[in-house]
């Protein structure tokens, strides 16, 4: 872990990797407040996974990417992009004179272990292969493999909150499975005809 600091804080059960766009809708006063000040000044802010499960204190630091709708009462339809992960020390009801919520953070760092060894590289390569997915990166890090994979929410706390090894075991598995699925659907497809 490294540089802690303070940032607007953003409380929903939902917990973003690293790489992923998330769609929102803003309309409550304060975290419309909290997306005018990032639009205007180019600010962070965090995303607390709000979760029983979440002993971690975990939460994903976000960017705004693009403002897709704005209603007329103020309400916006965004786009926003996790950048990094937090833990969580300190949840403030405001943050410094601002409406919406702030929390002391620190960011983990974890670059270098972000790079897939070859098999997971391979088995990964299979999966969009087989997914006919061309048009992608060339390099992959562990949480661009984790974004295709579309995870739910359990399997997302479990695959950040695991070590390096770990991380790297829980993706294959996870390839594996669908890999597994993928082919089943193929072979049914050669079995049922329709008429």
């Amino acid at each position: 872990m490294s540089l802690s600091s303070q940032i607007p804080m953003f409380p929903l059960t939902l917990l973003p990797i690293p790489g992923e766009l998330v769609p929102l809708h803003i309309f409550e006063p304060r975290y419309k407040q909290l997306l005018q000040d990032a639009e205007q000044d180019d600010i962070s802010f965090g995303i607390y996974f709000n979760h029983e499960m979440n002993t971690e204190k975990l939460g994903s630091l976000m960017k705004l990417e693009s403002v897709i709708k704005r209603y007329p009462g103020g309400e916006l339809d965004i786009i926003v992009k996790c950048t990094a992960l937090f833990t969580m020390e300190k949840l403030s009801r405001t943050f410094k004179t601002k409406m919406y919520p702030g929390g002391d953070i620190t960011l983990f760092d974890e670059e270098s272990l972000l790079i897939p060894s070859p098999p997971l590289y391979d088995l990964f390569a299979e999966y969009m292969a087989h997914r006919n997915i061309t048009n992608h990166f060339t390099a992959f890090n562990l949480y661009q493999i984790a974004n295709e994979l579309n995870l739910d929410t359990h399997d997302r706390y479990k695959f950040v909150t695991s070590n390096a090894d770990k991380k790297e075991k829980f993706l294959s598995t996870q390839i594996k499975f669908q890999l597994h699925v993928l082919k089943q659907e193929d072979k049914s497809k050669d079995v049922f005809h329709l008429n």
